[in-house]
């Protein structure tokens, strides 16, 4: 009998410190993602000055209120860092093809959908698209190539979409001029008024439609 009870006790207090290891395992693991979104998010804020490109590893840490010998427990470099960034770009941009989409198949006019997606997307991440204005045509090549890349990506998942209407020629070219006025547009409308920024949306939806009969009437040569 006391053996039973001393096998018994024995087991309980091997199953609570299997789940005390557990709970910590998880609270550390908690933590570390914490610290992560902790320094891409002070990176975010501090490239809304100066671009990505002139930070310091220091700046970043400083404003994380993070040790340097922290930093590199999640990321190898800076490079690292950028790219990681430049990974949350790309799936804002994905997100939004895909609620356009949704919509647009919710008897959403196409256009004018697509314009008020992005636009509600990009108010709502305006950090990610300072850093996709910034990081086009500056900064290290890798970076740069990174960004392009996310930016064909999402110029040929429209080009997708618009090849579904049979009246349009150059679709990729299409495609990619589209792609273009939208994002100079989002630039353009990142610091204005709202009154601006009805505008911007208005002309922008004018640029679009102008493209998409264009690429209708277009002969091909």
């Amino acid at each position: 009998m006391l053996y039973l009870l001393r096998h018994l006790v024995a087991n309980l207090t091997l199953c609570r410190t299997r789940r005390e290891q557990k709970i910590a395992m998880t609270t550390r693991a908690e933590q570390k993602e914490k610290t992560r979104l902790t320094i891409i998010q002070a990176a975010l804020t501090l490239s809304e000055d100066k671009g990505f490109n002139a930070l310091s590893l220091r700046e970043v840490t400083r404003e994380a209120n993070i040790a340097p010998a922290t930093f590199y427990r999640h990321f190898d470099d800076m490079e690292e860092l950028g790219l990681v960034l430049v990974d949350q770009v790309g799936l804002t941009l994905r997100q939004i093809m895909r609620k356009a989409r949704q919509r647009i198949r919710n008897n959403g006019s196409v256009i004018e959908t697509s314009v008020e997606t992005f636009f509600e997307y990009m108010n709502l991440n305006p950090q990610l698209f300072r850093l996709l204005a910034s990081g086009l045509n500056s900064g290290p090549i890798q970076f740069r190539q990174a960004l392009q890349k996310e930016k064909r990506r999402f110029i040929e998942e429209l080009a997708d979409d618009l090849n579904q209407d049979t009246r349009l020629k150059l679709v990729p070219l299409a495609a990619e001029l589209m792609v273009n006025q939208v994002f100079i547009a989002g630039i353009e409308a990142l610091d204005k008024t709202n009154p601006d920024i009805k505008l911007i949306k208005s002309n922008l939806v004018q640029q679009l439609r102008m493209a998409f009969l264009g690429s209708i009437n277009i002969k091909n040569t």
